[in-house]
């Protein structure tokens, strides 16, 4: 099958290097084309290695609390134990069930205060060598001590930065001596200091969480996928789901700034088939949806039906993962190592 796809450009693929992690267990965060921006150039296919932290960050409805939830599912399918905790306490079966996620055979708090949840991470001591995983949704609900117990709160609004980066010191080196992933969501602010060419959105906590991440995703602003249906001879619109597009902002796993974009189907998770296909069509050129050539459908929803129908989602990933370094392969440098 790699051999079909690379025969579409006269440059041969390079071997990329291993990456140099723990590739016993890569995570996958539910989405093909996320796992390879991740680092699809230092493993094939991709995903999240153990032992690091990873913050989640953008705007309100764009996505963080499904891709969160998406990685926590593929951790326990993987058999590692998982520690959750949800200070703004939204989780609910039902909406765990989803994502393959079992509440009753994982760990789970609603802390109030960052010292809490913190404390209780490092109290935490799960069994096995499987990557296991800390999650969080989210980190901008949580509060301080004195916030806490005194009714004037923090006015300087100090209190909270401090109080994650003193943590984070404690506890960043546990993540890699234990081969722990700590994903935690972070929403956004505005950024009243950027001026004209500063970042005009910041994400609140102060800079600890984005000194100590080793990956930063960031998803935007979402566009709503529609449907719609004849109901007794008259056509009705609803709005089924969104796509949004996930920047890796800063990495020390792979290279960072690459961009994925990820739809998200209410009621079912990150739907990995559809922009799958959508991306096969758009750098093969083919005029209809097809899976290495073999044609499906004009309709998008209806190859959607034929790939599950037929159980062709690996065939299907593997297509994506060969074009994509491919496309990849075209900007690596030939120039020689640097004398140094």
């Amino acid at each position: 099958m790699s051999a079909q796809i690379r025969q579409r450009t006269s440059t041969p693929v390079k071997k990329k290097p291993e990456y140099d992690g723990n590739l016993t267990t890569m995570i996958s965060t539910g989405s093909t084309l996320l796992d390879l921006a991740i680092s699809g150039g230092r493993v094939r296919g991709g995903g999240l290695p153990g032992g690091i932290l990873v913050e989640i960050f953008g705007p309100s409805g764009s996505g963080k609390t499904v891709l969160l939830c998406e990685i926590a599912g593929a951790i326990q399918r993987k058999k590692g134990e998982l520690m959750f905790f949800d200070p703004e306490a939204r989780l609910n079966k039902t909406f765990a069930e989803v994502f393959d996620l079992d509440p009753g055979d994982m760990k789970y708090e609603k802390p109030d205060t960052i010292p809490e949840m913190f404390n209780a991470i490092r109290k935490w001591e799960p069994e096995g060598e499987k990557i296991n995983g800390i999650l969080a949704d989210s980190l901008a609900a949580l509060s301080t001590n004195l916030e806490m117990d005194n009714d004037e709160g923090d006015k300087m609004g100090m209190r909270r930065p401090k109080e994650f980066s003193e943590q984070l010191r404690k506890t960043a080196r546990i993540l890699a001596n234990n081969n722990l992933i700590m994903v935690c969501s972070n929403q956004i602010r505005q950024n009243p200091d950027a001026g004209p060419y500063g970042e005009k959105y910041r994400t609140p906590g102060g800079t600890a969480f984005p000194y100590y991440a080793s990956l930063r995703l960031k998803t935007s602003a979402a566009k709503k996928i529609k449907r719609i249906e004849k109901v007794k001879g008259k056509e009705v619109t609803r709005i089924v789901g969104i796509t949004t597009t996930i920047e890796v902002y800063k990495s020390s796993v792979d290279k960072p700034h690459r961009m994925a974009p990820v739809s998200i189907i209410f009621d079912y998770g990150i739907d990995d088939i559809r922009e799958n296909l959508i991306f096969v069509k758009k750098f093969t050129g083919a005029t209809t949806y097809a899976i290495y050539g073999k044609k499906l459908a004009v309709s998008l929803d209806k190859s959607i039906e034929m790939v599950e129908e037929e159980g062709q989602e690996e065939m299907l990933r593997e297509e994506v993962i060969d074009l994509w370094e491919e496309i990849e392969s075209k900007f690596e440098s030939d120039r020689k190592k640097k004398k140094r």
